[in-house]
């Protein structure tokens, strides 16, 4: 517990938000910025979550049924992924399933998944509200980073 509060006072420090997977008591008891719920969690207990007005659920999904149940878990934003293909998986979803999924949903989408220099233009194709990445964003140094959406 006294790692993550270290790693709160960091990310306020540095005007971060911290979120932490799957743990709503940990998150509520540390007065974090919202709780991460993987696609792989399909249960319904985080409804009717006492809760600041400010906490956000963020979920993740890869289709249009694990999507309906991270919008009756009550998320904020939904993650859908894998957008390209990447070196997880040689399976990935592309614009147009990418957008049939999206689409179905009246919350905050946001694109995750084999982002890279070849592919970045092509989120402007998509009802995407924002775009994540982990090995984009390591390769191109902040100052490097233009918006795209």
């Amino acid at each position: 517990m006294n790692l993550l509060r270290k790693i709160k006072k960091i990310c306020k420090k540095k005007g971060r938000k911290f979120y932490i997977a799957n743990n709503v008591k940990i998150a509520k008891d540390l007065n974090l910025d919202g709780v991460y719920i993987p696609a792989f969690n399909k249960l319904n207990n985080f409804q009717n979550l006492n809760v600041r007005q400010n906490f956000k659920l963020i979920g993740s999904c890869h289709n249009i049924v694990e999507l309906k149940i991270k919008e009756n878990q009550g998320c904020n934003e939904i993650l859908i992924s894998p957008i390209f293909k990447n070196k997880k998986s040689d399976r990935y979803l592309d614009i147009s399933k990418f957008n049939t999924i999206a689409r179905n949903s009246s919350k905050k989408i946001v694109a995750l998944g084999g982002i890279n220099n070849l592919n970045i233009r092509k989120l402007k194709l998509t009802s995407a509200k924002s775009f994540s990445s982990i090995n984009w964003i390591k390769k191109n140094r902040p100052n490097k980073i233009r918006p795209v959406l």
